[in-house]
């Protein structure tokens, strides 16, 4: 069975997220969505409603899974028996950082990363893009899933 962790924040999901989760799919058997934890970020979004979200926008799709996790990527993909890390790329300044952790990740473990080109359609779009419109009453439904709600 091939097991791939979709490692992020998704602060919150984005379209662009959404899309590589979708492709993922057709390339594992499963696809863990790992919503990592780090105690000195400021989310604009809790743990909570992030899995929500997430789990709400794929309930029909038995091969996605939603957990959160602290630590490096690598221990969590040992714990799961996960071969593959999942990782979207948008830009070229994207690469260069994800290739860095890629070939840590590499060093550190028989982990291999799969890297996805987003779409063009959804390659502008960032969580913190995302953010800053909804700080700012623009309408960001635009670059979400349905599934992201503000209360």
């Amino acid at each position: 069975m091939k097991k791939a962790i979709f490692p992020g924040s998704f602060d919150p999901i984005t379209l662009g997220h959404f899309d590589i989760i979708q492709r993922g799919i057709s390339l594992f058997d499963e696809v863990i969505v790992a919503i990592g934890v780090n105690a000195e970020k400021k989310y604009m979004f809790s743990l909570d409603e992030r899995k929500k979200f997430i789990e709400e926008a794929f309930k029909d799709e038995p091969k996605v899974r939603v957990i959160t996790y602290e630590g490096l990527t690598i221990d969590l993909c040992k714990k799961e028996k996960a071969e593959f890390i999942l990782r979207g790329l948008r830009n070229p300044a994207d690469f260069e950082f994800e290739k860095a952790i890629a070939h840590t990740n590499r060093r550190l473990s028989k982990i291999e990363t799969v890297f996805l080109l987003t779409a063009s359609k959804t390659s502008y779009i960032s969580s913190s893009i995302v953010r800053d419109v909804i700080r700012n009453g623009g309408d960001f439904t635009v670059l979400v899933p349905e599934s992201v709600k503000i209360k």
